[in-house]
């Protein structure tokens, strides 16, 4: 939750339910997945979410299946094995009736996939290299402490720490053309949301960032894509900025930079709150829920 809650929440410990404003929200407990049983609480048919990181292959996510009112489980991680990595606006139309387990893939590649997308139709990526500055997470210390990551175990508060990120890699599982074309790093920084990639790539083709921004800048606003690319272009704007925004990844125009067969683009994202839209959009495509949506 970012910024001030303007609300009230109640606990009952002993019913194990939430009410906020009046919501009454039920939390259900279990020492493994499998032992829940969702019809007891009027639960049936359901997709679940598993954001633990626990298991991210088909037998470890397969325990929710095992549960009575359990019909599908959406991964929010990259998964493992035959598992799809679904990007929403990429590569969504894939997800079938028969797929049980799905992916949502990484926030970091949901945020970069769409804007390689639209530039590898365009432009064409030879290859690439993908640095991230991302927030840090929750597998990180407060304190230096011990973590099989090594430099993840040092303070994620004090430092910036390099660590590697499975976010290149897993761009071909979204968009299979790009496959071995791109490297990739990260680098956690000491901020709770909010991050940034930077794709450093070869292009086919020859451009200039005033060309390339302008492409960009109309992708966000007429492609198929306007839900995960957003743009922007402002000298002013901070991570802090990009708080709440609903989209993948946002393309800021002012640090763009493009000459001939090489660019640079700079592309923030909510990590958090912009990656969970995408699950959402995920969750809608497996459940076949369409909103109709009217002009006000």
């Amino acid at each position: 939750m970012h910024g001030p809650f303007d609300g009230t929440i109640m606990v009952d410990a002993e019913a194990r339910t939430l009410t906020v404003n009046g919501n009454v929200i039920q939390v259900i407990y279990a020492d493994s997945p499998s032992e829940i049983d969702y019809t007891q609480y009027a639960i049936d048919n359901a997709v679940i979410v598993d954001n633990t990181g626990i298991w991210r292959d088909e037998e470890g996510l397969g325990q929710h299946l095992q549960c009575k009112g359990a019909a599908k489980a959406l991964l929010t991680a990259p998964g493992k094995g035959d598992i799809k990595n679904i990007v929403y606006g990429i590569n969504h139309e894939s997800i079938g009736d028969s797929d049980l387990i799905v992916s949502a893939a990484s926030c970091t590649t949901n945020a970069i996939v769409p804007v390689l997308k639209v530039l590898n139709d365009e432009y064409g990526v030879v290859n690439g290299h993908v640095e991230t500055v991302h927030a840090y997470t929750n597998d990180q210390n407060l304190i230096d402490n011990y973590h099989k990551g090594d430099r993840r175990g040092r303070s994620a508060a004090l430092n910036m720490v390099l660590t590697e990120t499975g976010a290149a890699k897993a761009v071909s599982k979204a968009l299979p053309e790009l496959e071995g074309k791109l490297t990739g790093n990260a680098i956690r920084v000491p901020i709770p949301n909010v991050s940034m990639a930077i794709l450093n790539l070869t292009l086919d083709k020859t451009t200039d960032s005033v060309a390339l921004n302008d492409y960009l800048r109309r992708m966000s606003i007429e492609s198929a894509y306007q839900k995960q690319i957003d743009f922007v272009d402002s000298a002013e704007v901070v991570s802090s900025d990009f708080v709440g925004n609903r989209h993948a990844g946002i393309v800021d125009a002012k640090a763009t930079i493009a000459n001939g067969h090489h660019a640079v683009i700079y592309v923030w994202y909510d990590n958090e709150f912009g990656y969970s839209c995408q699950v959402v959009r995920i969750l809608q495509q497996m459940s076949n829920v369409r909103f109709l949506k009217l002009p006000r």
